[in-house]
């Protein structure tokens, strides 16, 4: 019965994203862990998946994003994809939004944030998570695709508010938040610029006096950890035990 059910709903894919899969791979072993541990049955494709797309996309290269759109799309109808469930927000955003402008309605994948599916099974009882022994004063970063463009921003706090942490709100948070500077391609192209952006979200941290930043996107944690030389900055998958 249980092997009928998966053939027949079909298989639920982790897809970390480029930059968590190469750069930051202990975000991925953390996020793993947590879904094992959720009770999620998913399958992973790292030698045959290629990039989301997001960077092309960004850069202005639309028939080249298309491709990788196909090529993904290949894969994941080879394997049976029904549903993916990633951590990274630029890709959550692709999957969603720009996958179906460009696939039309051979896309019917379904995707979600992964701190999503955790604030889902924390309600569900699926998940019991520790209270957190972090006392520092705590401020949460919405990254721009996750927030502005997908409108996510309760899940990622609630979870943190189930940590038993208590989040102080910088001045500019939500849909008014300010971006990590990396993104659009910034980092890459400008990376004066961007790293000032940084610098003057980490300055709106310590305005409210915050000791630790936490945000739930691998490119904004890992430039705002390079840029910061006070506040400490975790990804939250870190601080979920």
């Amino acid at each position: 019965m249980p092997l009928f059910k998966k053939i027949f709903h079909g298989n639920t894919l982790y897809y970390p994203g480029c930059l968590t899969k190469f750069v930051a791979k202990d975000l991925a072993e953390n996020y793993r862990q947590i879904l094992r541990k959720i009770g999620v049955d998913f399958i992973e494709l790292p030698d045959l998946e290629v990039c989301c797309g997001s960077p092309a996309l960004a850069a202005g290269y639309p028939e080249d994003f298309k491709k990788l759109a196909e090529k993904n799309l290949k894969v994941f109808k080879e394997h049976s994809v029904a549903k993916i469930i990633t951590n990274c927000p630029a890709c959550f955003k692709i999957f969603n939004v720009d996958y179906p402008s460009v696939l039309d309605k051979i896309w019917d994948i379904e995707a979600e944030y992964i701190i999503q599916t955790i604030a889902r099974a924390i309600k569900e009882g699926k998940l019991k998570i520790a209270k957190s022994d972090f006392k520092k004063i705590t401020t949460y970063h919405d990254p721009c695709h996750l927030g502005r463009l997908m409108n996510v921003y309760d899940e990622p706090r609630e979870v943190l508010k189930e940590m038993g942490l208590e989040i102080k709100e910088m001045d500019r948070s939500k849909s008014y938040a300010l971006c990590c500077g990396a993104g659009g391609g910034v980092k890459s192209n400008y990376p004066e610029l961007a790293d000032e952006i940084a610098t003057e979200r980490l300055n709106l941290a310590k305005e409210i006096k915050a000791e630790c930043l936490v945000t739930g996107c691998p490119m904004c944690y890992l430039q705002l950890k390079e840029s910061s030389d006070e506040i400490e900055v975790r990804e939250i998958g870190e601080l979920i035990k």
